[in-house]
C-alpha cells in the first residue's frame, strides 16, 4: 500500500490508451490498492492508473467521501448536452480550465472479484466519470478544451516549473 506519484504531461504513458485488466492477481490487488491509497488525499476526485505509470484500465474515485474503484470501466452513457465546466488534472498541475463534459454519466466494470459495477450520476461524479475513462483511452482534459483556452494552457504548461 502507497501512495504512488502521479506521472505528468509529457508522460507517454499518459497518451496511450490502456489495456483491460486481465487475469487477477496480486499484481492487480497491489494495483487497486496502491489507487485508493493515492486517490485518499483530500483535494483528489480520480486517480486513474497510467497516472501512477500503470497502462491498464483501472481507476479509483473520492467523490465526497465515497472512496472505491473499478476495473475495466466502460463509458456507456452520458445525458445533456456537453458544457464548459472548470476541471483540473493532477498531471497537469496548476491549471484550470472550462472542460467540455456532459452533466450525467455511467460507467460500467466490474470488481476485483469479476462482480459488475455500476457509477452513474451527475455533477462532480459524471465529471469524474467521464475524465477518468478519458485517462484509460489517452486523453487528458487539455482535450476537451476549445482551441483557445487549449492554446493558453499550453503556454502555462511550457511556463511551469513542473514541466
Amino acid at each position: 500500500m502507497a501512495i504512488r506519484p502521479i506521472r505528468l504531461f509529457g508522460d507517454p504513458v499518459l497518451r496511450a490508451p490502456c489495456a483491460p485488466v486481465g487475469l487477477v492477481d496480486d499484481g492487480v490487488r497491489a494495483l487497486v490498492r496502491d489507487l485508493l491509497d493515492t486517490v485518499e488525499p483530500p483535494g483528489r476526485a480520480g486517480v486513474a492508473a497510467p497516472q501512477i505509470g500503470v497502462g491498464v484500465r483501472a481507476f479509483s474515485y473520492n467523490i465526497d467521501g465515497d472512496i472505491g474503484y473499478i476495473l475495466n470501466p466502460v463509458l456507456v452513457e452520458v445525458r445533456g448536452e456537453a458544457e464548459p465546466v472548470g476541471e483540473g488534472c493532477l498531471s497537469v498541475p496548476g491549471l484550470w480550465h472550462d472542460a467540455l463534459r456532459h452533466p450525467w454519466a455511467r460507467v460500467e466494470g466490474v470488481d476485483l472479484d469479476g462482480n459488475p459495477v455500476v457509477l452513474e450520476g451527475e455533477g462532480l461524479i459524471a465529471q469524474a466519470l467521464q475524465h477518468e475513462t478519458d485517462h484509460l483511452d489517452g486523453k487528458l482534459y487539455l482535450d476537451r478544451l476549445t482551441p483557445e483556452d487549449r492554446r493558453v494552457a499550453m503556454r502555462e504548461i511550457r511556463e511551469s516549473a513542473w514541466f
